[in-house]
């Protein structure tokens, strides 16, 4: 009799550590699956984020001509503003303020 029982204990181990090689199975298949299905949306996101990147680059000439434009009129600006007198446009002269000042001295 002492013999029988270890030999139940025996195959009460022997169903357990066979459902448990079932679950241990059936989890390795579940994230297997769910790391292919991670891989999968991993090379989508990796595409669409190559695609993002090739669009920026497309626009870099784009932005290096307008820098350059936007740099051309700044220096054109200053220069005007440093060689040009500060008057008022139409007047006729580079300086209305002087000549209003130079004809009332002339009149007295």
């Amino acid at each position: 009799m002492s013999l029988s029982r270890p030999s139940n204990a025996f195959d009460g181990l022997a169903t357990d550590e066979s459902y448990f090689e079932r679950e241990k199975a059936k989890l390795i298949e579940e994230i297997s699956s769910n790391f292919e299905e991670l891989m999968g949306h991993t090379n989508v996101l990796n595409r669409k984020l190559e695609e993002v990147y090739g669009v920026g680059r497309e626009f870099t000439t784009i932005s290096a001509l307008w820098g350059k434009f936007s740099d051309l009129i700044k220096e054109q600006q200053t220069e005007l503003a440093q060689s040009a007198d500060i008057g008022v446009p139409g007047t006729g002269s580079s300086n209305f303020t002087s000549s209003v000042v130079n004809n009332n001295n002339q009149q007295q």
